[in-house]
């Protein structure tokens, strides 16, 4: 079961989560990432995709060529929790430090 994040875990993003930022229209984050090409942006997706089927937690994400936003939030608690951190965390180990973050 997921856990709402408390105020203290909130206010303490920046460090758990440094490349996200909250959703400025809801209880989210967010992370924008950007590839060479729409093949590299894919296998990211595709890569994402299975380890949210192994964490059963799920991304609402948006692609377009050599771009792909997502955002995470938990449906079941209205809003973000630890599963969110915890697949960001995830997300965020498969990239490799060349790979810039766009700005959301």
């Amino acid at each position: 079961m997921a856990t709402r994040l408390t105020d203290a875990e909130r206010s303490n993003l920046g460090t758990l989560v440094p490349q996200w930022t909250p959703a400025l229209d809801r209880d989210a984050i967010r992370r924008e990432f950007k590839f060479a090409n729409f093949s590299e942006a894919w296998g990211f997706m595709s890569r994402v995709a299975l380890l949210a089927e192994k964490l059963d937690h799920h991304p609402e994400w948006f692609n377009v060529w050599n771009t792909v936003r997502i955002e995470l939030t938990t449906h079941d608690v209205g809003g973000m929790s630890d599963r969110d951190l915890e697949l960001a965390q995830a997300i965020d180990a498969l990239i490799p430090a060349s790979v810039p973050s766009m700005a959301p």
